[in-house]
């Protein structure tokens, strides 16, 4: 099975870039962020012309959004709000799959952004970043009681690691690689026993990332990029592991999104 997570920074503009990533990688199931699309304007019968017959979507005009794309049929859709806020931020599909004795839920985020300013005492959106962190702790902690098989998948927007950024030093107090930040989403894969495994089967020294911004007038040079999109297993999930894959060359499509897509197959 392969699963893409991407922050395709709306479905309506990039479906020739999605078309483009599906050939390359022929993948299972499409995790999207920031589809910025509300449901009833989703490019639907589009999606089920490339292959994907299931889908499942929790949209809003013009911001945020997250869809599960599947060739294969779930069970179950449960779309959750956090911070009280019906803001379009989390969808998770339920799968019954023959080769696991529990079901597969996969499990799509779009955490907020958190704005410029690190100081939740000046910024509502920085507050709201780390509301939504910790109920986002209590959501996983909860969910994994079930004992089935978990994936966590999406745009994240922290990079927890010092080699999740260009620059550790100059990044340290930057909104998605702060001290409180990379402690709140550092708590929630490990205090709850995740295999992040972009970070899990990297060498530790090596950078990682998955975002550039479009500040960047040649991305590859100045490779100046954040890991801002993840994949996490459940502990009882990662011996089906199998491999992932960075899709860089997606940053260079024709009017890209700053995030590139992250593969993982099982």
């Amino acid at each position: 099975m392969k699963i893409i997570t991407w922050n395709i920074n709306s479905i309506r503009i990039r479906l020739h870039q999605l078309n483009e990533v599906i050939n390359e990688f022929e993948p299972d199931i499409i995790c999207l962020q920031e589809t910025k699309c509300e449901d009833n304007k989703f490019p639907l019968k589009d999606i089920q012309g490339l292959g994907f017959k299931y889908v499942a979507i929790n949209g809003q005009p013009s911001y945020n959004g997250v869809a599960i794309l599947s060739r294969k049929k779930f069970d179950n859709i449960v779309k959750h709000d956090f911070c009280y806020k019906s803001d379009s931020r989390h969808i998770r599909a339920e799968f019954a799959i023959k080769s696991l004795d529990r079901k597969l839920i996969i499990h799509n985020f779009y955490v907020p952004a958190g704005g410029d300013e690190p100081n939740p005492e000046i910024n509502p959106k920085f507050e709201h970043k780390l509301q939504f962190l910790d109920e986002m702790f209590d959501y996983i902690k909860d969910i994994l009681a079930d004992n089935n098989h978990h994936i966590f998948v999406g745009d994240m927007n922290i990079a927890p690691d010092v080699n999740d950024v260009w620059s550790h030093k100059q990044l340290i107090n930057v909104v998605s690689h702060t001290d409180i930040e990379r402690k709140k989403i550092l708590d929630i894969i490990n205090k709850n026993n995740l295999c992040d495994i972009m970070r899990n089967y990297a060498h530790s020294e090596e950078k990682v990332y998955s975002w550039w911004s479009y500040r960047n007038r040649d991305w590859r040079k100045s490779n100046r990029g954040r890991r801002l999109d993840h994949i996490w297993l459940s502990n009882n999930l990662v011996k089906n592991y199998k491999t992932h894959t960075i899709f860089n060359d997606a940053r260079d499509f024709e009017r890209p999104s700053d995030h590139v897509p992250v593969l993982v197959e099982l």
